[in-house]
């Protein structure tokens, strides 16, 4: 390993990592860290007694700020990052703001990961996402399947920002014998999500939808699409223990996917959501609305020969999530 602030030159992927327990005493940022992913991942690290983590706000340090960016790795100088930082949001977001979606992701990845590189960062995990695979991709989704086909045209934008950070890593570890690595995770789902009627994602979209249809006393509740997607959902802190797993124990140019190898219906997923909240009335459904990529189930089989797998069932996962959403109702971001 190179020293801070020394660079070392490789011709191909010929790192070498040794799978080693991280210290608990070195500094680790996770940038984002007020975010889903971020803070699910900053309860892990404080549960496994990591005693000097870092994470700053947005309005503490923009990412976009390349200035500031460099000049908080001067100051901090980490040694371990995760780069959870990102501009997120379901359909109507990404296909309403492409450009946002993909300028602001973009920034923020260049920024962390030129400055984590001119510092010196032993181990670094990016997280992705896994709309970066082809739209018609063979189900389960494998690793390998990246490039290989068009996009899901809703969010594409941000899916080419996540595949450029995917390519930065790869080329880090080429020129400079980096060992860090990439995870793409399913869709997630947990405490801290976004339920705003416009940024939420389809699972807190719809916890929020029908435990207001509960509180309204509303007998119908209208939901996109037709429901035959299928989706694979992971409970956030399923993913949290997946990304400090793979920081310990593996070591690869290729993406990791994160998930559980499950998927179901958006109907089913919204059956399990009304009886979760307590919802006795009609679901209909607008089919003038897109459905987005027919299935997205990842392929696990790498995730599992490293040593991981998800814990939290599903109905398990939604029942603790809704109990979060109805506490912080009042408190949570919009």
């Amino acid at each position: 390993m190179p020293p801070k602030n020394q660079s070392s030159t490789s011709t191909g992927d010929d790192v070498a990592f040794v799978p080693h327990k991280l210290d608990r005493e070195a500094t680790f940022y996770v940038a984002g860290h007020r975010g889903l992913v971020g803070s699910a991942i900053w309860r892990k690290l404080e549960s496994e007694r990591f005693v000097n983590l870092v994470g700053r706000t947005s309005t503490e340090l923009d990412l976009k700020d390349r200035d500031a960016v460099f000049g908080f790795f001067a100051e901090t100088r980490p040694r371990y990052v995760v780069l959870a930082a990102a501009k997120v949001g379901g359909i109507l977001a990404n296909s309403t703001y492409p450009v946002d979606f993909l300028s602001d992701n973009m920034r923020i990845q260049v920024n962390v990961l030129d400055a984590a590189r001119e510092h010196g960062v032993e181990r670094l995990l990016f997280l992705g996402s896994s709309c970066i695979y082809p739209k018609f991709a063979e189900q389960p989704i494998k690793e390998e399947y990246l490039l290989t086909g068009h996009l899901e045209p809703t969010n594409d934008a941000y899916a080419i920002a996540k595949i450029a950070g995917i390519m930065q890593i790869q080329a880090i570890r080429r020129q400079h014998g980096l060992p860090w690595i990439s995870a793409m995770p399913t869709n997630l789902y947990g405490p801290g999500d976004n339920f705003s009627p416009e940024g939420s994602h389809v699972l807190p979209a719809l916890i929020r939808r029908y435990d207001e249809a509960v509180k309204s006393g509303a007998d119908k509740v209208t939901n996109w699409g037709t429901g035959s997607p299928r989706r694979e959902f992971l409970h956030v802190d399923d993913m949290a223990a997946a990304c400090l797993h793979l920081l310990e124990n593996y070591d690869g140019p290729d993406q990791v996917n994160v998930g559980t190898g499950i998927d179901v219906t958006i109907k089913e997923l919204a059956e399990i959501v009304a009886e979760t909240v307590g919802f006795k009335g009609t679901i209909d459904w607008d089919t003038s609305k897109p459905d987005g990529t027919p299935q997205k189930l990842l392929d696990v089989t790498k995730l599992a020969s490293a040593g991981w797998e998800a814990n939290i069932d599903l109905v398990e996962g939604i029942r603790n999530t809704v109990l979060w959403y109805r506490k912080n109702v009042n408190s949570i971001r919009e």
